[in-house]
């Protein structure tokens, strides 16, 4: 099929990338002039895991096209994707702008049948406005409007999209049900379900998934600060409530909070559609208010330790992506905590793989940034653990003592053993388990 995206974010691009893979004509267009520029001179603007290798042989395979011109990518495409932003906004409800914006930009250039896609993240009853800011200036019978959620998660976005565990699609056109059919077919040969619905429960679908995930996020952080205080060890609880077939292994790590691009913003919004609707959606205001509290528990856990004296004092951190494998740093645990840090007097510098750049763009010199994981540990009073990538899991723990000022860690992923940390010597605090080594600064 011929394709259009509009919009090339994470969404976008990787959508764009993985049908043209499977053999499609697709044109991604984008309104940010540089960023199309670099993408057509085959650089990939954000960083995702096997992204690169899939982009580059669809460029020069000249299957994968970028411009900036609307009318030029939608003039041959049968499907219309629409990948844009939906930032929340101030009262936590998704800012629909940029879609509508488009939309009534598609109603003045559209000639001929189309299905306009919603692939962004959207509020139940958004396929309605679509339609109707396509229909204030375009005959019915050009198009229809399907409710595609995307269900891709950072740092494995391209194995999402290409093997999905479920296509969600919503839609009250059979001929649009017959398009989408026939352009997911290729993702789902093994059996996996191509699952059609009316547009609202779509919508609604992933919505539902992404503060399903975050609550038991969040509640699995309830219980590890609740093991804190009882003398339970959460590895422990994790592992017998996973082994319940009713429940299962997945999304049961605690740790400093979620962040990202999608649950934060996605409870957000959903908590926002049931106030618009008298509802009182009580578990997803815990939820947020946990998660809220959760993302600076590593620096109450500083701050005990140090005395409240934080003054002149240098932390280095590991991690500071939201997730690893990934450069972005939207709503990221990092962020609160070096905020925190910040305010109480200390001194930081940081360390990660890939969102270093997003960072310094934040903070500028107010923190200092290290070439590597250990020469941020050089001269540290502590070194606080937030994200979780593959290289902070097996370090050399002596090379890590002889670079410290003091042999203290605050591990906000739980990476290690309790036990070899008491054998290494050092003083040890993680999240919902038992301290070890000897608290020298604890008030």
């Amino acid at each position: 099929m011929n394709i259009a995206v509009v919009g090339t974010g994470y969404v976008g691009l990787v959508t764009g990338t993985c049908f043209a893979e499977t053999g499609n004509q697709v044109t991604c267009v984008d309104i940010d002039e540089r960023k199309v520029a670099r993408m057509k001179q085959g650089e990939v603007p954000i960083f995702e895991p096997g992204l690169e290798i899939l982009f580059d042989r669809n460029t020069k395979r000249d299957r994968l096209k970028f411009t900036t011109n609307l009318a030029e990518a939608i003039k041959d495409a049968e499907v219309i994707f629409l990948a844009l932003p939906t930032p929340p906004g101030e009262d936590g409800s998704a800012d629909l702008s940029y879609i509508l914006g488009v939309a009534k930009d598609l109603s003045h250039i559209i000639t001929d049948y189309k299905v306009i896609v919603d692939k962004s993240t959207v509020p139940v009853g958004t396929a309605e406005q679509v339609h109707a800011a396509l229909a204030a200036n375009l005959d019915e019978s050009l198009f229809d409007v399907v409710s595609n959620p995307e269900f891709l998660r950072e740092g494995v976005a391209v194995d999402d999209f290409m093997k999905p565990d479920r296509v969600v699609i919503g839609t009250s056109s059979e001929k649009a049900e017959m398009t989408m059919r026939q352009l997911y077919e290729p993702f789902v040969r093994q059996g996996n379900p191509i699952i059609f619905m009316d547009e609202r429960s779509a919508e609604m679908t992933k919505y539902a998934a992404n503060s399903y995930l975050a609550t038991r996020i969040t509640f699995m952080n309830e219980i590890a600060n609740l093991c804190d205080k009882v003398g339970a060890n959460v590895d422990f609880v994790r592992i017998g409530m996973g082994s319940d077939s009713r429940i299962g292994k997945r999304f049961l790590f605690p740790g400093v909070g979620y962040g990202g691009s999608c649950f934060p913003k996605d409870v957000q919004a959903l908590a926002k559609t049931a106030e618009e609707n008298s509802y009182d959606f009580r578990i997803l205001k815990s939820v947020m208010g946990v998660n809220n509290k959760q993302k600076t528990v590593l620096v109450d856990k500083i701050k005990n330790h140090f005395g409240n004296d934080l003054a002149g004092k240098t932390f280095a951190i590991w991690g500071l992506a939201f997730k690893p494998n990934t450069d972005d740093i939207r709503e990221a645990p990092a962020l609160y905590i070096i905020d925190g840090l910040l305010e109480a007097g200390a001194k930081i510098k940081a360390f990660d793989p890939e969102a270093m750049e997003n960072v310094k763009a934040l903070y500028g010199d107010k923190i200092s940034f290290a070439g590597d994981q250990y020469e941020a540990l050089i001269g540290a009073d502590a070194l606080a653990i937030i994200t979780e990538w593959a290289a902070f899991r097996n370090p050399s723990f002596e090379v890590m003592k002889e670079l410290m000022k003091e042999q203290v860690i605050f591990d906000g992923r739980n990476l290690y053993d309790i036990k070899r940390m008491e054998d290494k010597g050092f003083y040890y605090e993680s999240i919902g388990r038992t301290k070890v080594g000897v608290a020298e600064h604890a008030s």
